[in-house]
């Protein structure tokens, strides 16, 4: 069967600019047939020397529900007040009254030297989670130093749903021990059917003395 060549110009793309398309019943015309997905700017929170950073659903324009099935968390150059500390997060149930959702966890980083040294992949034991209720390591030793920070993101997938756990997937960057950059990995459920409905991030110890966070959410 020989294939005609059709002009550009013969077709009317206008109405579909942006979308998957397909043929209609017009001479010259195509059809959207999905539309393309969005990611929708939901809350910033800015740090400035803050003991916790917060989303929690309904609160101060917060949406963690079902109006999206994925949310997005990002850091930007996230400063501790003090060296070597631990950024992290937990998760809430009871809209922010307690952080200490059951999760299970793993942590695997990479971490390369601006001399060259050190190239390493590698499993850390230490920074995962076993059916444990504490906060989850996002990044590991941020340096207080001037110019030391940590940046990164964190997918949370459908939190409102009542049938399924609530899986999390997070992938970070700092510079440690001011000579190493230090990629994290982590990803791990929420082993719980209750609707997660808030999310905290804080250090392991001492205050976020500079960052912010954004939350989107993805349809």
């Amino acid at each position: 069967m020989a294939l005609s060549k059709l002009k550009f110009n013969s077709f009317n793309v206008t109405p579909t600019a942006g979308k998957t398309v397909g043929f209609n019943s017009n001479a010259d015309g195509l059809e959207a047939t999905l539309s393309g997905g969005s990611m929708t700017f939901i809350k910033k929170l800015t740090a400035s020397s803050s003991g916790t950073l917060s989303f929690v659903d309904g609160s101060a324009s917060v949406v963690l529900d079902n109006t999206y099935k994925e949310y997005l968390f990002t850091f930007n150059n996230i400063h501790p007040e003090e060296t070597d500390r631990n950024f992290t997060v937990n998760f809430s149930v009871d809209s922010g009254s307690n952080y200490n959702v059951t999760k299970t966890t793993t942590f695997f980083r990479a971490y390369h030297g601006e001399d060259a040294s050190a190239g390493t992949l590698e499993y850390a034991s230490g920074s995962d989670v076993a059916q444990g209720t504490g906060t989850q390591d996002l990044m590991n030793g941020i340096k207080n130093d001037n110019d030391g920070s940590g940046s990164g993101y964190l997918h949370l997938f459908n939190p409102s749903s009542t049938t399924f756990v609530k899986h999390f997937v997070s992938v970070t960057n700092i510079m440690q021990d001011n000579t190493q950059s230090f990629q994290a990995n982590i990803a791990g459920y929420c082993n719980t059917t209750s609707a997660v409905d808030a999310v905290q991030f804080k250090m392991s110890s001492g205050d976020i003395d500079a960052g912010d966070i954004c939350l989107y959410g993805i349809n």
